[in-house]
């Protein structure tokens, strides 16, 4: 019997499919994972089974134990807000995979941005809906016992991002090295660790988050940074100034609901990820894919190299992003 077969099966196991053919429908872009569409009586549901060697050009093996970390970010997330993620329906045995239920009728947020509906006010929304899940798990004992991935955070993350980078750049190795070291050590909140928006889907009721295979208890900043990043990569490649107002939004909302700790130092070690992260995705092992330009990469790199030696609080970064050089 195959995987896939072994997950139908276990699909009725759980009580989501009946005795009658089951059509696994792939659905496109999972870089980290194989996703499936499954109609069922009772609505079509999702369908992830995460895999070991990710899809990139280089090398870059993960746990395949994520997926049990992105099912317990959704259940958690969804006590804080029901309304920010889908229902989780069952744990199936077979790769760490799982169902959750489909939502028809939400585009994807990257779809729409890149479509030119920039809509300010939902960045604002995504940015309360970040906060409200680090603000319900902060200094929680309980919420960090039931996340302890810091291997897998490292394997996802902080390599890949952050050293993978250091490792082939001697000028900035001293600052993403310590970077790398003082993100790791922070264990402050619940961290999605994958905020972008293509993990995101427009709801009625406002953004709901997908993709938390690198759910980590650690540093909220990061989350932060994460989004703020995919927003000011898109406004260089789309020479789109309403992307820089998003991000603008999203970091004024995000600092309003700060409850935890000083907002000023939270921004700042945004600031520091995000200029280390906007260098990853020109020199990392998953470069942004559209960005193909070499003018758009030159602009991308020479800023975020100037900001990881001199970092700024993430609002100036933002204020200051340069979207085209003259």
């Amino acid at each position: 019997m195959t995987a896939d077969a072994d997950i139908v099966e276990e699909l009725r196991a759980a009580g989501l499919v009946g005795e009658g053919d089951v059509v696994l429908e792939p659905l496109t872009g999972g870089v980290s994972c194989d996703v499936w569409k499954v109609e069922t009586a009772s609505g079509p549901i999702v369908v992830k089974r995460p895999l070991e060697q990710l899809r990139v050009a280089a090398e870059w093996h993960a746990p395949v134990e994520r997926g049990q970390s992105e099912v317990r970010w959704l259940r958690r997330a969804r006590r804080v807000d029901p309304r920010i993620v889908p229902e989780v329906l069952a744990e199936l045995p077979t790769g760490h995979a799982f169902a959750m239920r489909f939502l028809p009728g939400c585009p994807v947020w990257k779809d729409e941005l890149v479509a030119g509906r920039v809509d300010i006010n939902f960045a604002g929304a995504v940015g309360r809906g970040i906060a409200a899940v680090h603000a319900a798990t902060a200094n929680n004992a309980a919420d960090r016992d039931a996340f302890p991935n810091d291997e897998m955070f490292r394997a996802l993350r902080v390599d890949p991002f952050l050293l993978h980078v250091a490792r082939k750049d001697t000028e900035l190795a001293p600052a993403l090295n310590a970077l790398a070291a003082d993100l790791m050590s922070r264990k402050i909140a619940l961290v999605h660790g994958d905020v972008s928006p293509k993990n995101i889907l427009v709801s009625a009721n406002g953004p709901v988050f997908l993709d938390a295979e690198c759910a980590v208890y650690g540093d909220p900043a990061f989350d932060l940074a994460f989004c703020t990043t995919h927003l000011l990569l898109k406004a260089v490649w789309l020479a789109d100034h309403w992307l820089t107002h998003a991000a603008d939004m999203l970091v004024d909302t995000y600092r309003a609901g700060i409850s935890w700790e000083d907002a000023d130092g939270l921004l700042l070690r945004a600031g520091e990820l995000t200029a280390a992260l906007l260098l990853a995705r020109v020199e990392g092992k998953s470069p942004a894919p559209y960005l193909t330009n070499p003018e758009h990469k030159r602009i991308v790199r020479d800023q975020a190299r100037a900001l990881v030696l001199a970092p700024q609080p993430l609002d100036t970064l933002v204020t200051h992003w340069k979207r085209t050089f003259a």
